[in-house]
């Protein structure tokens, strides 16, 4: 790098760190001396939303994952975890796979860094129970489902087998809600191989707080997701959440207890420790920015995503919501905002209005709201998997023909064996005050 050349890093290669690298990488032109670095975990951006179909061995787990060398040609991806970001002298400090400390010095940062999963001060679930975050966890889960079946049918002790085809699912926001209904498609399959099970009883739990499935979504869509877990005979229990976990099973707040050798949790998320650390003013866990996704008083630094406060100007006094929708398109605009900075474009504000969700509840049932029109059924999980296909950056063939050979001829259940119960714990970092 030249003595003149600008450079910009991106802090996190999720929805939002993505999506602003490839976005800033097009509103230069071929001539700015700028590079691009971005700073990620991993080689991949990780499409999280079809991580319950990786689970359920609906489609291979190289599916979710695009590749960012290969995808975003013109930036320099540098792998590791970042440490520490220092504003004051501009500089972000990170760890590659190796273990090895770097420092990158930086004439523009956005912050993406995203977020990990939330711990409730539950006694046993740090122990006992596992997250769904990433491909690591989509592949535990579905090896442990196999796993739990293979061995009910292997005993002829009934009080075990009914607790190894007991699982317990905590969450029914979007991740628990389609992991819940994915699971049941999943053990259907896996009893049809064990004869000795033809009359074992398979229990689904979802559990949650709220009053109903899917709160935030519109109550007809909430109803329609709700109405398809009954009929997958999965048991919603609203009001109602995790009171202790054991090897052996959980008690509920109810005080009923449950035997089960299965606990996903997927209770939501929280922002990033690493934006604690910053120094800058946050809300609640989340860097404060403004409507240009810039930080204030620091012109050279922005953030968005989970990572960022981001005012919402379609409803005054709140911030926007933590989800891939908001993620993807505040991205977008620090992107630009960030190539405007450097004298390339204008500069943006952020305002988007709801486009509408989808939540795909596996087999042919969904349910979509495109444009606030509410459909379910199988209009719905075209709306669901269309979206999808257009959503993803890369892979679209090969999911689609993984979609089409599960629909033909089946799923492939089989244990890999390549994740182990140690590998995928709990974030237990306590969240910032």
């Amino acid at each position: 790098m030249s003595e003149r050349t600008q450079r910009v890093v991106i802090v996190g290669g999720g929805f939002a760190g993505y999506n602003a690298a490839k976005a800033l990488r097009r509103a230069l032109p071929r001539t700015a001396d700028v590079e691009i670095v971005l700073v990620n975990r991993t080689d991949y951006f990780l499409y999280l939303p079809l991580l319950p179909e990786v689970a359920a061995a609906v489609i291979d787990p190289r599916r979710v994952t695009v590749s960012i060398p290969a995808t975003l040609r013109g930036v320099r991806l540098a792998l590791g975890d970042v440490t520490a970001i220092d504003p004051e002298r501009e500089v972000v400090a990170y760890t590659d796979p190796e273990g090895a400390a770097h420092e990158l010095r930086y004439d523009r940062l956005i912050v993406a860094a995203g977020s990990v999963t939330r711990l409730l001060p539950v006694p046993g679930v740090a122990e006992h129970a596992h997250g769904f975050r990433g491909v690591a966890e989509a592949l535990y889960l579905r090896d442990h489902v196999i796993r739990q079946v293979e061995l009910a049918a292997a005993t002829d002790d009934q009080a075990e087998r009914d607790a190894r085809c007991t699982f317990v699912v905590v969450g029914a926001g979007y991740t628990g809600t389609e992991v819940a209904a994915q699971g049941p498609l999943l053990t259907r399959a896996l009893l049809r191989r064990h004869p000795v099970l033809a009359r074992q009883r398979v229990r689904w739990l979802l559990l949650d707080l709220a009053p109903k499935v899917l709160p935030e979504l519109d109550p007809r869509l909430s109803r329609t997701a709700a109405r398809v877990l009954r009929e997958r005979g999965v048991k919603v229990l609203t009001g109602v959440s995790v009171q202790e976990a054991t090897p052996d099973g959980v008690r509920l707040t109810t005080g009923a207890d449950v035997a089960a050798r299965t606990l996903v949790w997927c209770v939501g998320v929280r922002p990033d420790p690493l934006v604690g650390g910053t120094g800058l003013e946050t809300q609640k866990g989340r860097l404060v920015v403004d409507t240009t996704l810039a930080v204030p008083g620091r012109p050279h630094l922005f953030a968005c995503g989970d990572a960022a406060a981001v005012p919402d100007v379609t409803r005054p006094g709140e911030v926007t919501a933590m989800t891939a929708q908001h993620a993807t398109r505040q991205g977008t605009l620090a992107g630009r905002n960030v190539a405007a900075s450097l004298g390339h474009g204008a500069t943006g504000t952020y305002k988007h209005h709801d486009l509408g969700f989808v939540v795909d509840l596996g087999g042919l049932q969904a349910a979509a709201n495109p444009l606030q029109v509410p459909l379910s059924g199988f209009p719905a999980k075209v709306v669901t998997r269309g979206y999808h296909l257009i959503s993803m950056p890369g892979n679209r063939v090969r999911t689609a023909v993984d979609w089409l050979l599960d629909a033909v001829l089946g799923r492939q259940s089989v244990q890999l064996g390549i994740v182990r119960g140690a590998a995928v714990p709990l974030d237990t970092t306590p969240p910032e005050a």
